[in-house]
């Protein structure tokens, strides 16, 4: 629930300061600017790194959250987009006739949707079935 202050005798009704404060933990009592949710001590006056290394910098905190990493998002995208490839080849294949996955579609994946493309999809992308008997025949 959004608290809101009147100010000036009762002629201005604005939100109050969404931050909390260091030292006694409560909510601040100043009220938060026009289109902010903070006041200008708690940095309601601010507009973001204006320099590209500060854009950098900013962006390099941003990309670890918890345990993921930019590394593990690319990976994790590209796993995807070789799901929606397989489910393709699938579909063209007519291995399966089920609907296919919904909701947004992976950066990178772009549809297979004849024989030629699932050939050069399994020329670019061997299996790793392919691989292992590969490698028991070296052996």
């Amino acid at each position: 629930m959004d608290k809101s202050l009147i100010t000036a005798g009762g002629k201005i009704i604005c939100l109050q300061c969404k931050a909390n404060s260091k030292r006694s933990g409560g909510q601040c009592k100043k009220p938060a600017l026009k289109n902010k949710l903070v006041c200008e001590f708690h940095g309601g006056r601010s507009t973001g790194p204006k320099t590209v290394e500060g854009k950098a910098r900013i962006s390099k905190v941003h990309l670890v959250h918890g345990r993921e990493t930019l590394q593990m998002r690319t990976e994790r995208q590209a796993m995807s987009v070789r799901l929606r490839h397989l489910e393709d080849i699938m579909h063209v294949l007519d291995i399966t006739t089920g609907g296919r996955w919904r909701g947004a579609k992976p950066i990178g994946y772009k549809p297979i949707r004849t024989l030629d493309e699932v050939k050069q999809f399994v020329l670019d992308n061997p299996l790793h079935l392919a691989k292992a008997s590969r490698e028991e025949g070296e052996n």
